[in-house]
């Protein structure tokens, strides 16, 4: 089975992550390490940190995972949101090393009216300059997108041509199953079509390079490029879709992290988990 977690809620202090993560039951985490709505990063205390790893070592939950802030874009042609987008990623890159979290997954960016070469020459270079800023074992994580607004990321192939060119153990990828079909990369989860979809992840990223999913509805047709996520079985996917997408070999031990908007409109809940959890039985 994959492992089946969620983003929780970091309100509260870090710790807090871990009660939220056992009330829904949540194998695995993601969190957001400081605020994701700005460009400034406050750094958890030493106090913090160590009676989160000790909440986290009883619980048995992991692997664990942070999420970027909202702001950030590196392919970004101006240049100040570019530079504090930079900033960002590394600050919240050092939290991650500091709870020993396996990364941070974070939104690629687009270009805006530039071209799609130099926005990817950007966030190359963006990246490596994070990589640079901030050494350590933790992950930099790359999430596909749905596609709109010159989004980079909506394609397998693109995002393999960013991991080729930054040439480093330590950027992964993360696969949403909202915006894959929100972008076209899949068209229906059917066996085939969930077949030919992980083929071609295979092939231009390699399964050993993506670090987990995000396991979401959608609330958008194929190919909408409109990033809506829905709870799970509620959406355009279906629980077939994902019982299909459970079914594959590739997909054991895989973290699943839903974010979903909920059945109480509260975020990720125990009964999506439940679903999910019955959709890998």
């Amino acid at each position: 089975m994959p492992i089946i977690g969620a983003h929780v809620s970091a309100a509260g202090g870090l710790r807090k992550t871990i009660e939220n993560a056992k009330k829904i039951g949540a194998e695995c985490v993601q969190i957001f390490g400081a605020s994701p709505r700005t460009y400034e990063v406050k750094m958890p205390s030493a106090e913090e940190v160590k009676k989160y790893k000790e909440e986290l070592e009883k619980s048995g939950i992991g692997p664990v995972f942070l999420h970027a802030a909202y702001l950030v874009n590196l392919a970004s042609p101006n240049n100040y949101i570019r530079e504090q987008s930079i900033k960002n990623l590394a600050g919240h890159l050092q939290i991650a090393e500091m709870i020993n979290a396996q990364g941070l997954i974070f939104h690629i960016g687009s270009g805006k009216d530039s071209s799609r070469a130099e926005a990817i020459k950007k966030t190359i270079d963006g990246m490596k300059e994070v990589l640079s800023a901030q050494g350590g074992s933790a992950k930099l994580i790359m999430e596909n997108t749905a596609g709109g607004g010159q989004s980079i990321g909506d394609t397998a192939e693109e995002i393999g041509e960013v991991l080729k060119k930054i040439k480093s153990a330590r950027v992964k990828v993360c696969i949403d199953t909202a915006h894959a079909f929100e972008a076209g990369m899949i068209t229906e989860y059917s066996k085939a079509g969930v077949k030919k979809f992980l083929d071609e992840l295979n092939k231009y990223i390699g399964f050993k390079n993506i670090a987990a999913f995000h396991i979401n509805d959608s609330k958008t047709l194929a190919g909408s490029h409109h990033d809506r996520h829905e709870n799970i079985g509620q959406g355009y996917i279906g629980v077939e879709g994902f019982k299909n997408l459970a079914r594959d070999k590739r997909m054991k031990n895989m973290p699943w992290i839903l974010e979903v908007p909920g059945f109480d409109d509260n975020g990720p809940d125990a009964r999506n988990i439940k679903i999910l959890k019955d959709c890998c039985r």
